[in-house]
């Protein structure tokens, strides 16, 4: 299993079991065939998940296994839970797993490279009161699911926003929205439903 945590302001390096894991990996990719890099492939989508998030507004960048051997790993969740926190206050809220779920697979599907860029992931009920206060067109749920853990606003670098809302959509594992004036989608594990601002 690798972690990496880091804070790209702060410029924080990664440990050498870490970079041990790392390099190896990368060796392994260099020299494997096409047909073995495919199988190695399935192996890990089957025995483990994965996840990488960069939080636009803290700088942080975490890369977990969180999932292995039909098992959630506690010390990658309390990560995730971190990294996703409510910036504004800096609670931390445990994260539905169907949702850290939910975005490993969007990730696979539309074969990501890159960390999600986390535009909002926990918010506090007293941050989300203020969003909406501060929000003129209602654009914050009273309920909104991000205050139980339910719901994230991502982009995906080298991924169109468009095709990222529809292969989320496509997945039907909750609601979508879609905002492309302001660059990001909503996804969350709520009922399925769908939404989009007006370009």
């Amino acid at each position: 299993m690798t972690e990496v945590l880091t804070n790209v302001k702060q410029n924080n390096t990664i440990s050498r079991r870490n970079f041990l894991h790392l390099s190896a990996g990368m060796a392994a990719a260099v020299f494997a065939s096409p047909a073995l890099m495919k199988t190695a492939n399935a192996a890990v989508i089957s025995g483990e998940r994965n996840i990488s998030l960069y939080n636009i507004h803290t700088g942080e960048i975490l890369k977990t296994v969180y999932w292995q051997d039909g098992h959630y790993i506690p010390e990658a969740m309390a990560q995730i839970n971190h990294i996703l926190r409510d910036r504004r206050n800096g609670e931390i809220e445990k994260m539905d797993k169907h949702l850290i779920d939910m975005l490993a697979e969007l990730h696979h599907k539309v074969d990501g490279k890159q960390a999600f860029q986390v535009i909002s992931g926990y918010r506090s009920p007293a941050t989300n009161t203020s969003l909406r206060k501060a929000s003129s067109k209602g654009g914050v749920a009273k309920k909104s699911l991000h205050m139980r853990g339910m719901a994230i606003d991502i982009r995906l670098p080298k991924v169109q926003l468009e095709r990222l809302r529809k292969v989320a959509s496509q997945m039907r594992r909750g609601g979508v929205g879609y905002y492309p004036r302001d660059g990001f989608i909503h996804v969350d594990v709520g009922r399925v439903r769908y939404w989009g601002q007006k370009v």
